[in-house]
């Protein structure tokens, strides 16, 4: 148990109360300490050419997929990578994002993923903040000149970084099947670290430890029945925690990951004939694309994408209408819920969803995964105390378990805020309970989220705090006051800023000053300039007012 976790302060009998009222699933699991390489490596010597990853027209066998791993470890080693090391890592979703993490995780380094698009500014901060060891790139050649973006090779030389090109692979012929991996215990090695945004206008690092991530890749497998005939889309943007599973977990049951590349994500006819030519049987996918989905399977009732056995909503609210529309139009097709923030190593609830949760107004997002303990407090601000809950009583949503990840990577601060120790379950496996932020209620054992405490919100997919995009916006000289909102517009959630300025600015100008700092999906698609802030009668700035008032803008711009 860590000695800096801060103790939750607790109303007498809290402890106890919360416990018996929390939500539990002790579930038996294989050893947790195997590395995913090990696997891989146990399927490749059974059967070496069973496909493991596709990738386009490129189908790589398990046997090159070892191989390809431990000649990108080797050569890791070689340039001094070693255990515990923080390797960033920049390339777009491919083949070889697998092979990446495989290598680095048989070196016993930490994986950290580069977005691509990232501006330099925002690059250079995850790598000092990290403390990388190096940054690996692997994006795709360019004629003859460099294979990283600018913004990425110009922070790594700010940095002081070095940057490590991908070594080409000699091909199985000249290298020959690589010699097993290594089957040590792994449990408690940092395995991946995920920048997620901050409220300090700088982003966190939420590092999860190996066993957490393979439980989550074991919960996966049980949960969904993943078996070796299976073959499982990898959607997710490689810097969000569901690109984890996606690429990993086929890889425990001699599976198969379908890489699903940007052009044909973006495209619903060409995402649909990809799955449907894979005979793809799990995907997850974001709610404006199950979208797509349903949309294609009511005008192909019935046909469309018939070896699809799983879809799973992820990164925002699904609602009953659109899950009403999918069972409808596939029946065929199963569809899950799921719910976890990046510091607990991924989903920490799954919800299968049926006819009989379309009449409620929100879905529920299902029980804990295994070895996921959940608990509900609601703070007494009297007392400056926590309390359990009452039975149908919402509270602020906390995570024990082996779940739990090891806090946010060279940030104590930002770890005391969320991390504590564990007093609810003397027993816990990591001595770490998580604070969410999220509200939330149990209903017959199953978790019913209600929204975020604070101000963190997820938008077209992207996890962000709306006080990032303001501490940034507000850094800008002509800026007097700021504020985000969340606007629901044309029924889909769209960020949108309000400013009152010092001196003349134009809203184009603001725009490209963020985009300067922050990711694509964090700049509102709206600026708009305020002679004063709208308040509420205690004085603080009404958001409610200024979502109305970029509501009525784009119903005045429809018209």
């Amino acid at each position: 148990m860590s000695p800096d976790l801060a103790e939750l302060p607790l109303a007498d009998g809290a402890a106890a109360r919360a416990a018996a009222l929390g939500l539990r699933n002790r579930r038996e699991q294989p050893p947790l300490g195997l590395g995913v390489l090990a696997h891989a490596a146990r399927h490749a010597a059974a059967e070496p050419a069973a496909p493991a990853v596709v990738d386009g027209g490129s189908v790589i066998g398990y046997a090159e997929l070892v191989d390809r791993a431990a000649h990108l470890r080797d050569a890791l080693a070689a340039a001094g990578t070693a255990a515990g090391d923080v390797v960033a890592a920049v390339g777009d979703r491919t083949a070889d994002t697998v092979v990446v993490f495989l290598a680095l995780e048989d070196l016993g380094a930490v994986y950290l993923p580069i977005d691509p698009d990232w501006p330099a500014r925002r690059v250079a901060d995850v790598l000092t903040r990290s403390g990388a060891d190096r940054l690996l790139d692997y994006c795709a050649p360019t004629g003859d000149g460099p294979r990283a973006p600018a913004a990425a090779r110009a922070a790594a030389g700010e940095t002081g970084v070095p940057v490590l090109p991908l070594p080409a692979y000699p091909g199985a012929a000249a290298a020959g099947l690589a010699a097993a991996a290594d089957e040590r215990d792994r449990s408690l090695e940092p395995r991946y670290c995920i920048f997620t945004s901050g409220t300090t206008g700088r982003p966190k690092g939420a590092l999860v430890e190996h066993r957490g991530m393979m439980n989550h890749l074991r919960a996966k497998v049980d949960d969904l029945g993943l078996t070796a005939g299976d073959r499982l889309a990898f959607t997710a943007p490689l810097v969000f925690d569901i690109s984890i599973w996606q690429m990993l977990a086929p890889l425990l049951v001699g599976g198969t990951v379908v890489v699903v590349r940007q052009e044909e994500l973006a495209f619903p006819p060409r995402l649909v004939r990809l799955l449907e030519r894979t005979g793809t049987a799990v995907v997850e996918l974001v709610p404006t694309v199950v979208g797509w989905i349903a949309d294609a399977a009511e005008r192909r009732p019935g046909t469309v994408l018939p070896q699809l056995r799983w879809l799973i909503s992820t990164g925002e609210e699904l609602h009953p209408g659109l899950a009403a529309r999918m069972l409808a139009a596939a029946p065929h097709v199963r569809l899950l819920n799921a719910y976890g923030p990046t510091e607990c190593s991924d989903d920490i609830t799954h919800h299968e969803v049926t006819a009989a949760d379309l009449d409620r107004p929100r879905l529920p997002v299902g029980a804990p995964v295994a070895n996921a303990d959940l608990y509900l407090l609601v703070h007494e601000p009297e007392q400056d105390a926590w309390r359990a809950a009452e039975p149908d009583e919402a509270g602020e949503l906390f995570v024990g378990g082996v779940v739990v990840g090891l806090g946010y990577l060279n940030d104590p601060e930002n770890s005391g805020r969320a991390f504590h120790r564990d007093a609810l379950d003397p027993g816990s496996p990591t001595g770490r309970l998580y604070r969410t932020g999220d509200l939330a209620r149990f209903e017959q054992g199953r978790v019913q989220y209600l929204g975020r405490v604070d101000r963190q919100v997820k938008v077209a997919g992207v996890r962000m705090e709306l006080d990032e995009i303001e501490v940034v916006l507000r850094s800008h000289p002509a800026v007097d006051q700021c504020a985000v909102t969340v606007p629901v517009v044309a029924g889909r959630p769209e960020l949108a800023a309000h400013v009152t300025l010092r001196t003349a600015a134009e809203p184009e100008e603001l725009r490209t000053f963020l985009a300067g700092a922050l990711p694509e999906a964090m700049v509102p698609r709206q600026v708009t300039v305020l002679d004063a802030m709208p308040l509420t009668r205690n004085g603080k700035t009404d958001h409610r007012a200024l979502q109305q008032l970029t509501v009525d803008a784009y119903a005045r711009a429809s018209v």
